[in-house]
């Protein structure tokens, strides 16, 4: 192989001319400029270290925060939306049973009250006054309704006159049917009963009334309600009768005084007992 030969950049041992400046400029390429990039004035603090990184639990704590507010919210809402579910339902069964059964109270009335013995006697030994009285009542309970049956327990009846206690009795447990009436009938006394000042003042002023004295009926129970094959549990209803006004028998072997009863009023209570106090 023939070996080639370059011709030497120095020819004839001279020393090659430096170029001029604006010779080179106009040889080289055109470079394209890149644009300075911002200055980083936000990465410093002067309130803070130079080399302390920046915290990132500010964020963390307000998700948080928004979660739990979120499922606060989301629990209201649903616990809300469920008792409006709740009372929606209760209040249609309400009205399905009312519209289908059309429950009503039990109705009481007086039928007759006779004062068989009445005695208003002082004992000057010790100025104390005695009451002794024979009193006998009839009354009617009905039960209006046509699919509903009443059971009622014994129940305690008083007669009183403003405050003043003239007798007491009872009456044994009964079955009222549907659309029928019951007929209640005692006979009360009251024995040697010691009246105070206050009430001998205003037993005597009521005696002396035209119209005769004024009386009311109070009887206390426990009623239960059975409906077809379902049976409820009982509770308590006081019945009080007003506008009973009567004439008292003096002196011995007197007939019974029958009492006026044409305006007589009954008014049916329920008694509901929590804990140790009666409504």
């Amino acid at each position: 192989m023939t070996d080639r030969v370059y011709p030497s950049t120095k020819p004839n041992g001279h020393p090659t001319p430096t170029p001029h400046p604006t010779t080179i400029a106009a040889t080289l390429p055109t470079v394209a400029t890149l644009p300075t990039p911002p200055s980083k004035t936000h990465l410093y603090n002067p309130n803070r270290h130079p080399y302390r990184p920046i915290p990132t639990t500010r964020r963390r704590h307000k998700t948080r925060h928004c979660t739990c507010r979120r499922c606060c919210c989301l629990t209201c809402f649903w616990s809300t939306l469920l008792l409006i579910a709740i009372i929606l339902l209760a209040a249609t069964a309400a009205a399905a049973f009312y519209l289908l059964y059309h429950p009503r109270r039990p109705s009481f009335s007086v039928t007759s009250l006779k004062i068989t013995s009445f005695n208003l006697t002082t004992t000057p030994s010790d100025d104390t006054t005695h009451l002794t009285t024979k009193i006998n009542i009839t009354l009617s309970a009905k039960n209006p309704n046509k699919k509903i049956i009443f059971f009622y327990d014994p129940m305690s009846i008083t007669v009183l006159s403003n405050a003043v206690t003239l007798s007491n009795g009872a009456f044994t447990n009964f079955t009222n049917s549907p659309d029928t009436i019951y007929i209640i009938h005692t006979a009360m006394a009251m024995n040697s009963q010691v009246l105070d000042a206050d009430a001998v003042n205003s037993m005597n002023s009521d005696l002396k009334r035209k119209n005769g004295l004024p009386m009311k009926i109070v009887m206390d129970t426990m009623v239960g309600v059975k409906l077809e094959n379902i049976k409820m549990k009982k509770i308590g209803i006081r019945v009080k009768c007003n506008g009973i006004h009567g004439e008292v028998p003096k002196g011995k072997n007197v007939t019974a005084a029958v009492a006026n009863t044409s305006k007589a009023k009954c008014k049916v209570d329920l008694r509901i007992k929590i804990w140790k106090w009666t409504f």
